[in-house]
Order: C-alpha cells, then sequence, then structure tokens
C-alpha cells in the first residue's frame, strides 16, 4: 500500500487522501485538455491520439434509442491514424474550422480502420469535423460522491467499508460441494466453492487464459439459483459485455432477467437486445408510449399554426397545456416501465461508474467486480455501497489502472484495492486459477515463475499446439516453434523520438517485425490470428502505415488487454547506450504482451539495453533455455 494511505491512519484521512488523487487527475485532464486544443496543426492535434481532425460526415442512419448514428471519414487518405477512441469512448464533435464551437457530445459505437461511427442525440453541423475524447466529469462526480457516502456510511455499508480498509478481518462459512452449471475444472470450482462460503467479500485471482469469466458466470449462477440478486460490474464496458455474453450463451437463467445498463453505442452489438433501452422499448407498454408522442407532436403542429379568429390564443394556450399534460403522463409511464423493468432482473450489469439516478436505491445480494485491478481505489465505492456481500476478480500482475496525473500516480493511485486485499491478507482471501486453456506451455512458462509461483498449467488442449498445427500452414522456422527472441545489440537497431512528437519509434526493428509478417503469411499464417504488439504509439503508427495485410492486428499493449492471437510479434523498440528502458521497467505491462500469445511469440530486442534491467536480464535467460534465443546476425541473409 502506499505511504500515503498509511499514514491515513483514520477513515476521514483515507478519504481525503483519495480525493486529493481525484483533484490531481483532473486537472491533468483539464491540462491535456487544454493542451490538444492548442495545437493547430493536424499531425499536431492528432499524434496524442485523443483527436481526429478534418473529417467529413460520409454517411449516417437512425438507430440505438433513436440516436443519429453518424459516420466519419478521411477522403483522400489510407485509414484514420492511431488513436484512442474506442467503442464506449466519449466524445466531442465540433467544427474544425471554428475553434470556438463548443460541440456536441457523443459516444464512439463502431471503428475501423478507415472510419469512426459516433452516437449522438443532436445533429451537429459542419463542413469538416474534429472530433476529441471527452473528459468525463460525471464519472468523476459519481466518485466523490459515493465517497462522501462511505465517509458516514451505516450498518452493512460500514462493515465492509471497515474490512475493505484493514479494520476487521473477513468471515467464511465451510465451503459447501455445489452442483455446477457451466463444465469446470478444479480450481474453477475450488473458487466457486471458496466464494460462496464468503459472508464479506472474496476475491478471485485469474491469470491470462485461466477462465475467470466462465468462473465469475458460474458464480452468479449459484446466487440467482440461491435467490441473490447479483449487480455485475467492470471499469471498461468490453469486459462488462464479455461477462453479459457469458451469462447469456450459457442461459441457466432466464434471458429476460439478464440486464444491461449503459448507453446501447457502448454494448456489443450482438448484446443490444439486452440492453434496458431495447427492453423497455419492446415492453408493451412502449406502443402506448409512441402513440402518446405523436399525439404531443399533433397538438404542438396544431398550436403553431394558430388561427385569426377570436379565441386563437386561448385555444392555443389549450392545446399546449394539453400536450404539456401529456408529456407529464408520459414521463409517469415511461418511470413506471423503467422499475419494472429493473425490479424484474436478476442480473444487472453495468461499469463501476454506476447510474445512481437510474438504480436508485437499489441493493444487491452480491456484487462481482470484474477486471477489478483496472479499478482506481476511488472507482470501487459506487459498488460497494450497494453490496452485501463483494466479489473481487482480476489479475494484479497485469496492467494496472489508467491514471493521468503523474502525481496521484506516484502516491499509489494505480495500485487497486484487490491489489491490496491480497497483499494484506495473502492466501486467506483469494482463489487462483491455475489451468490455463490459452498458451503453449512454453510461452507461459516464464510468466508461470515470475508472476504466479509456478502455479500455471497449460492444459492438454493447448499445452504443445503449434502455427503448423493450423490448417494449411507449413512446417518452418516461424511456425514449428513457439518461442522466439531476436537480438539486435550490435546492430544498430537505434531508438529515436518520432519527428515532431514524444514517443519512440525503431526503424529497423519495424523492417524486421515487417519481414517476419511477410514470411508467415507466406507460410499459411492468416492475418487474422497474427498480432503485432508495440510499447509505444510511435511504433504502432510507423507499422501501421507499412503493413497492410486485411485482418492483421497492431496495437499497444493497452489495446491488446483481454485479447489473444495464434502468433504474436512483440517490438521492444527500445535501444541505447544508457540501458534506459522507460515504463518497459513496470513488467506486468511485457507480461500482459507475452501471455496474448496462443502458439508463436517472437519478441524483438537489444539486450545490451534490455539486459541492465533484472526481469529482462532473466527473461533473456529464459529463452536461452529454451534454445529460442537468436541473434539478428544469424539472419543476414534472410533480411
Amino acid at each position: 500500500m502506499s505511504e500515503a494511505l498509511q499514514q491515513a491512519g483514520s477513515i476521514e484521512a483515507y478519504f481525503d487522501v483519495l480525493d486529493q488523487w481525484l483533484d490531481w487527475e483532473a486537472e491533468a485532464e483539464r491540462e491535456r485538455m487544454a493542451r490538444r486544443r492548442a495545437m493547430r496543426a493536424a499531425k499536431d492535434v492528432e499524434r496524442t491520439g485523443e483527436a481526429l481532425v478534418n473529417l467529413k460526415l460520409v454517411d449516417h442512419q437512425t438507430g440505438l434509442a433513436g440516436r443519429f448514428l453518424l459516420d466519419f471519414a478521411k477522403t483522400g487518405q489510407d485509414g484514420l491514424p492511431v488513436n484512442r477512441l474506442k467503442v464506449g469512448s466519449p466524445v466531442v464533435i465540433s467544427d474544425q474550422n471554428n475553434l470556438k464551437d463548443r460541440g456536441v457530445a457523443g459516444v464512439v459505437s463502431r471503428r475501423k480502420r478507415d472510419l469512426i461511427q459516433v452516437a449522438t442525440d443532436t445533429w451537429p453541423d459542419a463542413k469538416r469535423f474534429r472530433i476529441d475524447l471527452s473528459p468525463d466529469e460525471t464519472t468523476r462526480r459519481r466518485q466523490m460522491a459515493a465517497m462522501a457516502r462511505a465517509r458516514v456510511a451505516k450498518g452493512r455499508s460500514q462493515k465492509l467499508r471497515d474490512l475493505l480498509l484493514g479494520k476487521r478481518p473477513p468471515r467464511f462459512d465451510p465451503p459447501q460441494n455445489l452442483t455446477t452449471v457451466s463444465k469446470l475444472n478444479e480450481p474453477q470450482t475450488q473458487a466457486v466453492q471458496f466464494v460462496m462460503s464468503a459472508l464479506d467479500i472474496a476475491v478471485v485471482h485469474g491469470p491470462p487464459g485461466t477462465g475467470k469469466t466462465t468462473t465469475l458466470a458460474e458464480i452468479i449462477f449459484q446466487a440467482v439459483a440461491q435467490g441473490d440478486r447479483v449487480l455485475a460490474c467492470a471499469p471498461s464496458n468490453t469486459a462488462v459485455d464479455n461477462l453479459l455474453e457469458k451469462l447469456v450463451a450459457a442461459d441457466p437463467i432466464d434471458s429476460g432477467t439478464v440486464l444491461r445498463v449503459g448507453h446501447p453505442a457502448r454494448v456489443f452489438e450482438a448484446l443490444r437486445g439486452h440492453t434496458l433501452d431495447e427492453v423497455v422499448d419492446n415492453d408493451p407498454s412502449a406502443e402506448v408510449i409512441r402513440d402518446m408522442r405523436r399525439e404531443v407532436q399533433e397538438l404542438i403542429r396544431t398550436a403553431s399554426r394558430g388561427n385569426r379568429g377570436r379565441d386563437s390564443n386561448r385555444r392555443r394556450g389549450e392545446l399546449f397545456a394539453e400536450a404539456g399534460k401529456l408529456r407529464g403522463q408520459i414521463r409517469s409511464l415511461e418511470r413506471a416501465v423503467l422499475r419494472n423493468v429493473l425490479d424484474g432482473a436478476d442480473v444487472i450489469c453495468t461499469t463501476t461508474t454506476i447510474d445512481d439516478d437510474l438504480l436508485a436505491d437499489r441493493e444487491f445480494d452480491l456484487v462481482v467486480i470484474d477486471e477489478a485491478c483496472q479499478c482506481t481505489l476511488p472507482g470501487i465505492w459506487q459498488a460497494v455501497l450497494r453490496a452485501d456481500r463483494i466479489v473481487f476478480a482480476g489479475d494484479h500482475c497485469q496492467l494496472p489502472p489508467t491514471v493521468l496525473s503523474d502525481q496521484a500516480a506516484a502516491e499509489g493511485m494505480r495500485e487497486s484495492m484487490m491489489q491490496h486485499l491480497v497483499e494484506r491478507e495473502g492466501d486467506s482471501i483469494f482463489r487462483r486459477l491455475t489451468v490455463q486453456y490459452r498458451m503453449h506451455e512454453t510461452i507461459m512458462g516464464f510468466s508461470s515463475d515470475t508472476f504466479y509461483d509456478n502455479s500455471l498449467i497449460a492444459d492438454d488442449s493447448v499445452k504443445s499446439h503449434l502455427l503448423h498445427d493450423l490448417p494449411q500452414v507449413s512446417n518452418d522456422q516461424w511456425t514449428n516453434s513457439p518461442l522466439h527472441f531476436i537480438d539486435t545489440a550490435g546492430a544498430e537497431y537505434r531508438e529515436e523520438i518520432e519527428p515532431d512528437g514524444e514517443s519512440k519509434l525503431n526503424r529497423k526493428e519495424a523492417d524486421l517485425i515487417i519481414q517476419i509478417v511477410a514470411q508467415m503469411i507466406a507460410s499459411g499464417v492468416q492475418p487474422n490470428d497474427i498480432g503485432v504488439i508495440a510499447p509505444y504509439a510511435a511504433q504502432v503508427r510507423l507499422l501501421r502505415h507499412q503493413l497492410d495485410y486485411p485482418g492483421l492486428e497492431i496495437d499497444t499493449v493497452d489495446g491488446f488487454q483481454g485479447r489473444e492471437k495464434e502468433a504474436i510479434l512483440l517490438t521492444m523498440v527500445r535501444s541505447n547506450d544508457r540501458q534506459e528502458i522507460g515504463f518497459l521497467a513496470d513488467t506486468r505491462r511485457t507480461n500482459v504482451a507475452m501471455t496474448r500469445a496462443r502458439r508463436c511469440l517472437i519478441m524483438v530486442g537489444d539486450s545490451a539495453t534490455l539486459g541492465g534491467n533484472a526481469f529482462y536480464a532473466s527473461l533473456l535467460e529464459h529463452f536461452e533455455q529454451q534454445d529460442a534465443y537468436r541473434s539478428v546476425w544469424e539472419f543476414s541473409n534472410e533480411f
């Protein structure tokens, strides 16, 4: 735990620290937005990844509860630049040529290589558009309000708060044998039994590929079977939808009682039938509401036309009054429908930024927080205050929460509550899933030894699978071995700063990656089975510009979190005489990158630069022990 929190002896002092972190984070967000708005040239604005400029509106449609779906693209350019505007991101659409335009709020609903779609309630008016990532003040306000309530909590919420802060111990009943709905392995079954025996809080530690989502779905099934109402949360919309997808697919719960709350544009398209908007829209009362709205519109049109009669003003007033009365009835009926739908749900799925106005004072027997290690400490309290029991699930050995303020990060804002619980309570609070269904056992080995106490076991279905086992893939140096490290030391593969930017790239490493990708595809590996990961956005931009295979994915470590590919190529970028490795020193990022690979992991890097760090020295030794280490000089005839 951070020193700032250790020194906060009282409940008040603890939440004072969290409040300060949120203030710093808000200030960092404002400074970033100000810098971005001040950038005039397109190349400067877009380099941050938080804005797209010079866009044209190329198509539109209506959907998602009557919202506009607007497609934007860059005419005359081959695709969009690398950006952080992901599905579900809040954005502002504004006039490219008018810096005073306050813009229209929207949400990214779809993105492709050459197109970005935004859902909005208002039609923006311009010839050329700019889309900016929007600071989400709603999230901060809700977190501040929840922490204010947590300070003075009473009853059950007070007990959970004190337990989370280490002021009382967690309690467990003896685990009971359960008849599971899902097909689980032994560690998964033990985790479910452990969680169901928890009287307060339990943690499920799910390393890569170990079936954490399947395990959480089973926990939810068991809770609903015993009559519990469940709130299933995660910090990202993608993580919420992954859990919802698992719940809907297994279907031991009546699908009508699993409800997804949130903006429909942030939800996987295949799951939108479970969103609150669509369930309400399909309610028998919805047609009555639509008829009433049409009647309101007709009343307003009639009143607006007016007439020249003596009683025209009185008549117009009566029409507007009648329309107002109908609007009130519509709102009352809509609230009743919403209340009935929410009350009828056994499981409500939402992000940890909970719409408190919508859920009102609803409490839940069980609250599940998935990807809990990506939640900041201020980000959990909305869910905690609604819980009787809590399950945290995730992996504190992978990516931490995203924090913009360097000051807040330095004081501990990148530490999660799940990490604190595991470090403080040890084995008594968590169960780890240990059988993984993704990686060849050789790819798994280093992460298992380094991060998971050598506890991971590769299931028989994946432990020896290779690329050449895939249909129509030939047997060669890349496809018949799971692990490769290509050392560029001494070959002048130097890092450099991106022109007009701050991010780093390595042109020779990029060239090497490009050639290996071409060889793998020539061997029969499909582009959509290959992922290229770079720790720096500049390297991603460089590779995306030069690699044009439909289906091939190139992204940062963050972009691949929660994903997997048959083959992963990892370019480490850093190569200098000072052994400086920057944020590669956060070894959790490298753990994430390496564990995205199923059958083949190829890492390209400079051992002279990386080897000065103990973690990477150990990693290089692991590659040598697996006979997977080669110098780039050995490829001189090929590259």
